[in-house]
């Protein structure tokens, strides 16, 4: 079965996801503009249609309303859109991050191309850290995604990757101010939303007071029970149950000792630790056509959503 992910470059650590081409750090974006499959243009052409079946009878008409997405290198088809849509080419995605890695000391991390292009991303490191009790350390990111296929606005957002187990979590789950999304209906301008990204960089610091303050939450059995059916709907419909009956038994695993960094001070028996058998499972564990469906899950779907619940679960009982 073929990946959804098309192509992708890497610095750094393998991707938990294990897929991509490794890079050396500090490439200059050209690089990773060819590396990651993003050199290529999105273009568009007019929707027409035939008026009969019968060739000898029909003629070709334009639907002026929609246009046809493509790929300039492959011509292969991406999507229909409103002729209204505003596209957001590769380049510009690369581009947003420029002066932030050439002046602000962000180094790009990974950067790819999703569904045959119709979904890019790329990932920098923002330089910001955490250590929660002493020697579990998270590090900052920022993401800027984007799709021609309709499934995602434009959007950049903060997120987070835990070192031990390479779990991610968006920053933008604790404050809707740190993601910043564009709908196609408008046109992306880079520099308002670094602007609009500049006045949430404080949130890192919330995000780090959240963390701890996880750390320091002891539960109990029967908290932990109650968290993981809250997580997974459990509590609205007994029916559900059994639907989610594997992924509830695995973070009960993963958070009483099989996870990653589970056994540290700082998950053992915490809110934190639950947290993170949530993200665990949904990066690691959660069941998917391949590592590049699970990816496209954890960060843009179904997978994502998930961690978001669990988070504010997870801040419930602090």
């Amino acid at each position: 079965m073929a990946h959804l992910i098309e192509t992708m470059a890497y610095v750094n650590a393998t991707p938990w996801h294990g897929l991509g081409e490794k890079l050396e750090p500090k490439q200059p974006l050209e690089i990773w503009a060819e590396k990651a499959g993003l050199n290529f243009e999105i273009l568009d052409s007019p929707v027409h249609y035939k008026t009969a079946s019968d060739e000898s009878q029909s003629i070709i008409l334009p639907f002026e309303d929609q246009k046809v997405l493509y790929r300039s290198d492959t011509k292969a088809a991406l999507s229909v859109v409103s002729s209204r849509y505003q596209v957001v080419q590769p380049e510009e995605i690369l581009e947003f991050y420029r002066d932030l890695t050439e002046i602000a000391g962000y180094e790009m991390e990974t950067a790819g191309v999703l569904k045959g292009g119709r979904k890019i991303w790329a990932l920098a490191r923002t330089g910001d850290s955490i250590s929660v009790k002493g020697n579990d350390l998270i590090n900052g990111y920022l993401l800027l995604a984007t799709a021609c296929d309709g499934t995602l606005a434009t959007t950049a957002q903060f997120t987070s990757v835990r070192v031990v187990c390479n779990n991610t979590l968006a920053l933008a789950v604790v404050d809707k101010a740190h993601a910043v999304k564009v709908p196609h209906s408008t046109t992306f301008d880079a520099e308002e939303v670094k602007r609009k990204l500049g006045i949430s960089i404080s949130g890192w610091d919330q995000f780090k007071h959240h963390m701890h303050a996880l750390a320091d939450r002891k539960v109990n059995d029967q908290e932990s029970e109650h968290f993981i059916r809250r997580v997974f709907g459990a509590d609205l419909d007994e029916g559900y149950i059994s639907l989610n009956q594997y992924a509830m038994k695995k973070v009960q695993m993963l958070f009483e000792g099989h996870g990653r960094g589970a056994e540290l001070q700082s998950a053992r028996g915490t809110a934190f630790g639950l947290l993170n058998a949530v993200t665990e499972f949904v990066d690691h564990e959660k069941r998917a056509r391949d590592s590049s469906a699970r990816l496209d899950s954890a960060w843009f779907g179904k997978g994502a959503s998930l961690k978001q619940k669990a988070l504010e679960t997870a801040l419930a009982m602090v």
